[in-house]
């Protein structure tokens, strides 16, 4: 038997530095830190390979760490009701650490189990906030403050060593499924995470705001932070008080040379504020995984499901080449900017009229930086369900004339339409029948012809939608939603320059790396 036991129960906070339950707990008692890999959480339809490649890399790399401060990760296979009623066996009582999750419905109903559990075996759980989201909110007034004062408040220091345990640490489960990350993919852990950000902030942020709509500058421009924040490898407060600190020294500059760094940090410490505040409607409304923000606009798709389509958006052979490029890229890569997952969404959601409930999975998977709480209201919003926000709904012609406008991204992904010349790439179904034979491309066979025309798709969206909105029901229900889940206005932080306020409808999935 040991002194009165510490488990900290690390999740979606992969990481040693500014980790409050870690800290705590080694001041309070032995620490067993404890990663479970969960069937549980795996089998869940929104993970996939990719995922649990970058959480075993960064579980690997996280052992490694604690084991120079004393005690390696204790590592386990299995339900995590069975994991800790194991350890009660062998050490007897303990104090179980770990931060706030939000995350899928599975992880929700797990950690209501282990609250049961806790309160039956007598054993006291202690959670830290993570992030911005304030867990049992009431009222949305004072969220901006709460947010805050999170982020301003002192880091804890991590411990300086963990004293030894005699327990088994484990082994880290391979793969079932083999996933090779490509080229795109980054680096999986904590080192990584400060890496990135390091070079973010001093040497690619420099034309954040005016490089992240394009899949092909936003690609080196924008933070690639988002894996490392959903995984928790790097914690909000330290990206909020590195981007401010960085703020501080470009004010300190003359303004001739502070270039264009003023202007992107404050953009993109903007988008940091909306992470958290898209992550809280998910923590305050579970249901919206799954049910419509707007009860009366829960059925609105129905009757007009089209299983081909859906085949043909997922594998990108929907005959528009910016969307089919988006889409493969994003299934090869695992990554791709906010714009262009907005565009594959409204394309989705309007062009093909698909509830989103049909490929909300399918996109998770695809996500590496894959967090719930911005996924399923960023979806519904997009899809039109949230019934706060107004309509968009993306040209995907007018959006790849604007961002790949020589066809370089197309030509990279699509390429049956590589040899295509000058800016038709982009609508290939215009060129002459000796352009399309010069080219080597046969519309209808090697590269699909277009499954709908836009503009009368969503031209029919629109309408249909327009009819559901009027219905007497709606009115009430937004107004429930907005008092709800609507943002409140931002108060600016007192060494932040007045930045333009951030329409969220500009910033669909904003993970701030886009």
């Amino acid at each position: 038997m040991v002194n009165h036991l510490q488990v900290v129960w690390f999740k979606r906070d992969l990481r040693i530095l500014d980790h409050e339950p870690l800290t705590l707990a080694a001041h309070a008692g032995p620490v067993l830190p404890l990663y479970v890999f969960e069937p549980g959480v795996w089998d869940s339809p929104d993970m996939s390979p990719r995922h649990r490649w970058w959480v075993t890399e960064s579980v690997r790399e996280l052992r490694e760490a604690l084991g120079q401060l004393g005690q390696p990760l204790v590592v386990r296979e299995g339900a995590i009701l069975d994991v800790l009623h194991e350890l009660t066996r062998e050490f007897g009582p303990f104090t179980l650490w770990s931060h706030e999750e939000t995350g899928n419905m599975q992880t929700f109903q797990r950690d209501q189990a282990v609250a049961a559990w806790c309160r039956s075996e007598g054993i006291v759980w202690r959670e830290s906030r993570h992030h911005g989201v304030v867990r049992r909110l009431r009222s949305r007034e004072r969220w901006t403050e709460q947010w805050e004062e999170l982020m301003t408040a002192s880091v804890p220091p991590p411990p300086q060593n963990l004293p030894p345990l005699s327990i088994e640490v484990g082994v880290i489960p391979e793969l079932s499924d083999s996933f090779i990350p490509s080229h795109l993919h980054q680096k999986p852990g904590e080192r990584a995470a400060h890496l990135c950000l390091r070079s973010f902030l001093n040497q690619r942020g420099e034309t954040y705001s005016r490089s992240i709509s394009s899949p092909l500058t936003a690609q080196h421009f924008g933070s690639r932070l988002s894996p490392y924040l959903a995984w928790g490898n790097l914690s909000m407060r330290t990206v909020v008080t590195e981007t401010r600190t960085a703020m501080a020294r470009l004010r300190e500059l003359p303004p001739g040379a502070r270039g264009s760094w003023l202007r992107s940090l404050s953009a993109f410490e903007s988008r940091l504020h909306w992470h958290c505040h898209f992550i809280q409607k998910l923590e305050s409304e579970p249901s919206i995984e799954f049910r419509t923000f707007i009860p009366a606009l829960n059925t609105m798709r129905d009757g007009h499901h089209n299983e081909e389509y859906l085949t043909a958006w997922r594998e990108g052979r929907t005959g528009y080449p910016f969307v089919d490029a988006c889409m493969r890229s994003l299934r090869a890569t695992g990554w791709l900017n906010f714009r262009m997952r907005a565009m594959l969404v409204s394309f989705a959601a309007y062009d093909l009229f698909l509830d989103w409930r049909t490929f909300s999975h399918f996109l998770a998977q695809q996500f590496l930086d894959y967090e719930p709480g911005i996924h399923y209201p960023q979806i519904q919003m997009q899809s039109g369900t949230t019934g706060i926000n107004a309509l968009r709904m993306y040209d995907p012609v007018k959006q790849g004339y604007d961002h790949d406008p020589d066809g370089t991204f197309i030509r990279t992904w699509v390429p049956e339409l590589s040899s295509a010349q000058g800016r038709l790439i982009h609508e290939p179904w215009k060129l002459s029948p000796l352009e399309l034979r010069e080219a080597g491309i046969e519309l209808g066979r090697n590269y699909p012809e277009r499954i709908v025309i836009h503009l009368e798709a969503v031209r029919r969206a629109r309408e249909i939608v327009r009819q559901w909105r009027a219905r007497p029901e709606f009115r009430s229900e937004s107004q429930t939603t907005l008092s709800k889940h609507g943002s409140r206005k931002r108060r600016p932080h007192p060494r932040s320059a007045p930045t333009k306020r951030v329409d969220p409808q500009l910033s669909l999935f904003t993970q701030p790396e886009r």
